[in-house]
């Protein structure tokens, strides 16, 4: 099984920007995003619900699972 992830982006926080909502504005979902945002900038945590207006995010897309497969004979 193979993972593929896609670059990450840098965007400024807005005012009263949460991180849930910057991920679903620039990628479009907020599922694994976050938590592989959160992994990739521990320091992020401290502000995450709250971030302060013109703060630079480095988002990271979370990797998108490979397919399995299925063989019908072995």
């Amino acid at each position: 099984m193979t993972t593929r992830a896609a670059p990450a982006i840098t965007v400024r926080a807005q005012a009263h920007d949460t991180l849930d909502a910057l991920a679903w504005r620039h990628l479009g979902a907020t599922a694994g995003h976050v938590e592989a945002t959160l992994a990739a900038n521990p320091s992020l945590a401290q502000v995450a619900a709250d971030l302060p207006e013109g703060l630079a995010v480095r988002l990271v897309r979370a990797p998108e699972p490979g397919r399995r497969m299925v063989y019908l004979w072995d």
